[in-house]
């Protein structure tokens, strides 16, 4: 198996429904609420701590889920967490993760809001259109972050998706950008051609290659670049085992374990199941290989399609 895996704890995150539920609680509890000890403010201690205790690299916060009546919220809630992240995290980089920019940039400023020394803080994500809204500030706060291929302008790849070729090129972009406009070292970019569920894989249209094919093959043509070599490529991989019956766990196992032979070095997980770090079971990394095989062929569809008929029957 490739290097060990880049990880970014997932498990600070409000739409995780425990823990939604404590910051909830929380915020209803007022400003002193992320001081005065309690019940709620002990849970997110221990979450942080543990994640730590289990070898984050990062440990992610988003808070989105407050955001969506009054994103000013969602920028007051990321300042409180990032604090904790960095008085709990016991040294671990925090990674600032939101669809808001004003929300990324408060969490960014509050990271590097102490005299005592940090390690450099994640920011995910930056897409091309926000480039330049958010690269700026590296100037003034070193930070990496991750780069999220996805467009404003409609996708034109197979199916009314973005083709590999488009992936790549949304990469070379941020990266052309990030290093050339504004002084970001290659290894500080983390390239995420999204996660999608392998259970609705599934492609609409003959001669359609599967989300899952072009998220891995996109991931080789980047680490495959020699400009881009030593950019990084992550993954929010508790996604591939949305909606399906059982073995959660194993499917996200054996989707790292074959992630990482395209050349994926990071992930966004939870930690607690030191992915990469043991073998897949055989049959699950069979599946997951299946999905990322699927170009559109007819042979490698009806494989993909066939491998989860048989994993679903026997998860009944």
């Amino acid at each position: 198996m490739p290097g060990k895996l880049i990880t970014i704890a997932e498990s600070l995150h409000a739409s995780i429904p425990r823990t939604g539920e404590v910051m909830r609680s929380l915020l209803a509890a007022g400003p002193d609420a992320y001081s005065k000890p309690g019940e709620h403010l002990d849970y997110i201690k221990a979450l942080i701590e543990g994640q730590a205790n289990n070898g984050a690299c990062y440990i992610a916060v988003n808070v989105d889920a407050f955001g969506e009546a009054d994103p000013a919220i969602a920028v007051e809630i990321m300042v409180q967490y990032v604090r904790l992240v960095r008085q709990w995290g016991r040294g671990v980089g925090v990674c600032i993760d939101s669809s808001n920019d004003d929300v990324l940039t408060a969490g960014l400023k509050e990271w590097f809001n102490t005299d005592q020394p940090v390690q450099q803080p994640l920011v995910n994500s930056i897409k091309v259109y926000t480039a330049d809204n958010m690269m700026p500030l590296k100037k003034d706060y070193d930070f990496s972050f991750i780069g999220l291929l996805m467009s404003e302008d409609k996708a034109t790849g197979p199916g009314g998706s973005h083709s590999v070729d488009e992936l790549y090129s949304l990469a070379k972009q941020l990266f052309d950008k990030a290093v050339n406009e504004y002084g970001f070292k290659p290894a500080e970019i983390f390239f995420d051609s999204t996660v999608f569920p392998i259970a609705i894989d599934m492609p609409m249209e003959p001669g359609v290659p599967g989300y899952t094919y072009r998220a891995f093959e996109t991931i080789k043509r980047i680490k495959s670049d020699p400009v881009m070599k030593a950019a990084h490529c992550s993954l929010g991989i508790s996604n591939c085992a949305r909606d399906l019956p059982a073995r959660k766990v194993g499917i996200c196992r054996a989707y790292v374990e074959k992630a990482m032979e395209y050349g994926l070095d990071a992930g966004i997980v939870n930690v607690a199941h030191h992915f990469g770090e043991k073998p897949a079971a055989a049959e699950l990394a069979r599946l997951v290989d299946a999905f990322a095989k699927m170009d559109g062929s007819p042979e490698k569809t009806n494989e993909a399609m066939t491998l989860m008929a048989q994993f679903c029957a026997a998860s009944r």
